[in-house]
């Protein structure tokens, strides 16, 4: 029997739940939502909700966040990034600094939020039976 199941939220930690959202809602391109308990949340295209949560420094432990985005929106994604001033690079390891990957047919980068997530973002996924056209 298969169930149906999606993703419907999660829980990023940071050192401040706001800081964080609107860093990562001005990247992508998405709207920050109205606070609730100790969450501002920032919502995907595909209905998932990020809940950013402000906890204290030294309960952070790195965490990776990867998103899918159109081939057509990358330049787009990657520029409001530059504009931050943050460190990118093509790899997982960090040694690429300032570039960009050219992985699975498509374009990705890695940085960290404010918060100290590792946050990647690509135009491929990584499965080949999952492959998107270059255009949504």
């Amino acid at each position: 029997m298969t169930v149906s199941v999606e993703l419907n939220h999660l829980i990023i930690p940071s050192r401040d739940n706001r800081e964080s959202a609107e860093f990562l809602a001005t990247i992508l391109g998405l709207d920050v939502g109205e606070p609730w308990g100790p969450f501002v949340p920032v919502e995907t295209r595909n209905g998932v909700r990020l809940d950013f949560a402000s906890v204290p420094s030294e309960d952070l432990r790195l965490q990776h966040y990867c998103f899918l985005i159109p081939e057509d929106d990358f330049d787009a994604v990657f520029a409001r990034l530059v504009e931050t001033g943050v460190t990118f690079h093509a790899d997982p390891m960090g040694k690429q600094v300032g570039e960009i990957n050219h992985n699975h047919g498509g374009r990705g980068v890695y940085f960290r939020d404010p918060g100290g997530n590792g946050i990647e973002i690509i135009t491929q996924p990584y499965e080949p039976e999952r492959r998107r056209p270059t255009t949504w």
